[in-house]
This record gives C-alpha cells, sequence and structure tokens, in this order.
C-alpha cells in the first residue's frame, strides 16, 4: 500500500515537471517568434582622445582621473617659452616684411613719375621736330628761290650765303633732334623696364608680407594650443601626463567621455537579420544593473560583419574553409525616456542583454 502512494507521488512530481517543461518550451517558442536576442553586446559612448597640437614640456595638469569637466575648462598647459620667442620672432618679420613693401611701393611711384615725364619729353620732342621739319621746308624754298635769283645776278652772293646757311642750319637742328628723340625713346623703354621690374618687386614684397601674417597667424594660433581644455562637458579617463612629461604633437595621453550620447552596439547572429529592421523597439537589460530594463531603438546595421572590420579579417580562399556563423554589429539608441542619471552611469564596455521586439 505504501509502495503504491510512493508510486503515485512520483508520477505526480514527473507529470509535474513535465508540464513545467512544456509550458516553459511554450513560453520560450512563442517569445522567440515575437524577439530576437543577444547577449554579445556592449555600451557605446564617444572617447574623445585627449591629443596636443603642439610639443613641450607640461608645465601643470588641472584634472584628476575620472574628474566630470565642463567644455572650456583647462587640462593641463604646456611649457609656451618657445613660443612666445617665435610670436616674436613672427612680428618682427613681419614688420619687416611691411617696411620693404612699403619701400618698394615708394619705388613704383618714382618709377610710374619718372616714366611720365619720359613720356612727356618724348612727345615734345616730338611736337619740336615738326616744327623743325617746317622749317627745313621753308629753308629748303628760300635757298632754292635764292640760288636761281643769284644765277640771274638778282642777288647778291652774300645773300645766297646767308639762304644757304639758313638751310643747314635747319638740317643739321632737324637731325639733332631725331638723335634726342631715338635717345628718349631708349630712356623711356628702360625707364618703362624699371617701373616693371619694380612692379614684380612689389608684388613679391606683397607676398612677403602676406607670408608673414599667416606665420604670425600660426604663431598665435600655436600660442593657443599650449592650453589644452575640454572640448565638451564629460568626464576624463586616467591622467597619463604629469608635469615635466614631454609630449610630442599628435601623442595621445587620455581620453574625455561624453556621458551625454550613449548607445549599445550588439554583435547578432547572421541567422537573426531576417525579420529585424531599423525602428524596431528594444528592451536593454545592463549586467551592473540588473533591475533595471532600459529602452532603446534599432538605428542602424553595420555595413559588413565584425570579422571583415579586424586587423586580419579571413581569407576563405585557403582550401582550409570552415563555415561559422558570422555576426553583424546593430546599433541600437538608447530612448530619451529612460531615466537620465542611470543613463548617464552607463560605461562604455558594458555588458547588455538585447531583447529586440520584431512583432
Amino acid at each position: 500500500m505504501e509502495k503504491k502512494k510512493t508510486n503515485k507521488k512520483f508520477i505526480f512530481i514527473f507529470g509535474a515537471l513535465i508540464l513545467l517543461g512544456g509550458t516553459y518550451g511554450i513560453i520560450k517558442y512563442m517569445h522567440s517568434l515575437a524577439h530576437e536576442g543577444t547577449d554579445d553586446a556592449q555600451i557605446e559612448k564617444n572617447m574623445n582622445p585627449i591629443i596636443p597640437r603642439v610639443g613641450g614640456y607640461i608645465t601643470k595638469v588641472y584634472v584628476q582621473d575620472n574628474q566630470e569637466v565642463k567644455k572650456g575648462d583647462t587640462l593641463f598647459t604646456i611649457d609656451d617659452k618657445d613660443y612666445v620667442v617665435k610670436l616674436a620672432d613672427a612680428k618682427a618679420a613681419l614688420v619687416a616684411a611691411e617696411a620693404t613693401y612699403a619701400v618698394s611701393k615708394a619705388t613704383v611711384g618714382t618709377s610710374n613719375a619718372n616714366v611720365s615725364v619720359s613720356d612727356a619729353n618724348f612727345k615734345s620732342t616730338a611736337g619740336t621736330i615738326e616744327t623743325a621739319k617746317i622749317r627745313l621746308n621753308l629753308a629748303k624754298n628760300d635757298f632754292e628761290r635764292y640760288s636761281n635769283l643769284y644765277k640771274n645776278r638778282s642777288i647778291t652772293k652774300q645773300q645766297f650765303e646767308q639762304a644757304e646757311a639758313k638751310k643747314l642750319e635747319a638740317e643739321s637742328q632737324l637731325s639733332m633732334l631725331q638723335q634726342q628723340q631715338k635717345a628718349s625713346a631708349f630712356q623711356k623703354s628702360a625707364i618703362v623696364a624699371q617701373s616693371n621690374v619694380s612692379g614684380k618687386q612689389t608684388d613679391v614684397a606683397e607676398a612677403n608680407v602676406n607670408r608673414a601674417k599667416a606665420a604670425l597667424d600660426a604663431a598665435e594660433l600655436n600660442m593657443t594650443y599650449t592650453v589644452i581644455t575640454a572640448s565638451i562637458d564629460g568626464q576624463v579617463s586616467k591622467i597619463n601626463a604629469q608635469p615635466g612629461q614631454f609630449v610630442q604633437p599628435g601623442q595621445s595621453l587620455f581620453y574625455l567621455i561624453n556621458n551625454t550620447e550613449v548607445w549599445v552596439i550588439a554583435n547578432f547572429k547572421e541567422t537573426q537579420l531576417s525579420k529585424m529592421v531599423i525602428g524596431q523597439k528594444v528592451s536593454l537589460k545592463v549586467d551592473a544593473y540588473p533591475d533595471t530594463e532600459f529602452e532603446g531603438v534599432v538605428s542602424s546595421f553595420s555595413p559588413a560583419t565584425g570579422s571583415r572590420f579586424s586587423i586580419l579579417p579571413p581569407d576563405n580562399a585557403t582550401g582550409n574553409f570552415v563555415k561559422t556563423i558570422q555576426r553583424l554589429p546593430v546599433k541600437i539608441t538608447i530612448d530619451k525616456n529612460n531615466d537620465a542619471e542611470k543613463v548617464k552611469n552607463l560605461r562604455p564596455g558594458m555588458n547588455v542583454d538585447v531583447d529586440v521586439h520584431i512583432k
């Protein structure tokens, strides 16, 4: 009798376990029809590297490990003595360039004046030559008339010789003026050429002024780079910088974490993606806060699987191919209606359980 009771009890327990297991299996199956999930997911935030733009020795560090900062807060400073000297040198170079430019402009002004004077002289000589030609024609006409009169014995030899002298004088004066015109033309050409050279020198001097201004701007900019400030509100990481340390331009020293923008990167199997689309709601469970469920939305899919972005992507043409299920990174944005303080406390790299509502 007691044995029968034991068997009934065992059967009851076994049946209850089968019922519970079946119910759990049905629930999980029904859940799988409307959800896709993965635990291969992490919290992500923008991590801005703090990189100095100029080199030098650090004079002072104004922040501590994990400290929260505001945009514009000074993080650390670099010794600016060398940059002060370079700034003074740039200012002196600009003054010298501007002085050279001023002298070149004055030279151009003088050259232009000389060109005007030379042109006026050339035109004046041309006018005098025309007058001399008229006088020569008159002297020739008089000489021919006096020659005929002298042949006819109508005038004296002295009158004839006077007419001949006037003709010769007019010819000589015209020749001299023509020589002066040639000299004026040559002088004008030389002055114009000199003026052109002066103009080019002025262009070079102006370019040197612009270059000196650019060098001064660069020197002033480098001076500002000796003070490294926070570009955004956020929280600094471990500070890998100390006074007296020499840093190079482009050297990453620590990070500034932007706590206002948070998202999740979930690596789903390729077999899970067929029913997933942008805009689907997502439930998020962060291991650090097991009692809190965050809400999110699928915002984008990676253009390639995670393995393709690795340093050494797999080569399936080697003949040793073994098919493995690939994972595709999916970006999930966290809704703004979540608890802002809890969202702020999420840290990059935290593990997340992701449940996408596909129906």
